[in-house]
């Protein structure tokens, strides 16, 4: 099993919080919240309304987010999905527990696996940056679910 830390679309109440509980993709169990232990810029980009992290560690904020215990199929599904490595990139980033669900509760900073990116075009650092995501936030941007484009 491999801990992955989700901060966007994928966190639950969120549009595609449905592929974590989806068994035929693969086991995901919810083991907490977090956020990153690093500031990043947590931007909302593209015509679809896409949050990123961009890897640009020490700017921005601690991205909010919740962490996950997968098994390889829902790895290999999550790489696909996140388009990995070309639109994002699976890099390990230590994350601050801030709460845990469960026995055997882990407290401090766990290493996880982030969909976060490297290849963004220039403009996107000048976006607003947030600590945490939601697609109905008050930010007015919705985000675009693949079946609709």
């Amino acid at each position: 099993m491999a801990r992955v830390f989700v901060y966007g679309t994928l966190k639950k109440g969120q549009p595609n919080y449905k592929h974590m509980i989806n068994t035929a993709k693969g086991l995901a169990k919810f083991q907490g919240r977090g956020r990153t232990v690093e500031k990043y810029p947590l931007v909302i980009a593209g015509k679809y309304n896409i949050p990123y992290m961009l890897n640009i560690p020490g700017t921005g904020h601690h991205v909010a987010g919740e962490i996950y215990s997968v098994d390889d199929q829902m790895l290999q599904f999550l790489d696909e999905f996140e388009g990995c490595p070309d639109m994002y990139q699976r890099t390990l980033m230590r994350i601050e527990v801030v709460e845990w669900e469960g026995k055997g509760g882990a407290d401090g900073v766990l290493e996880c696996f982030v969909y976060s990116t490297a290849t963004y075009p220039p403009e996107w650092v000048g976006l607003p940056y947030y600590d945490s995501y939601d697609s109905s936030g008050k930010h007015g941007l919705s985000y675009v679910l693949r079946e609709s484009r």
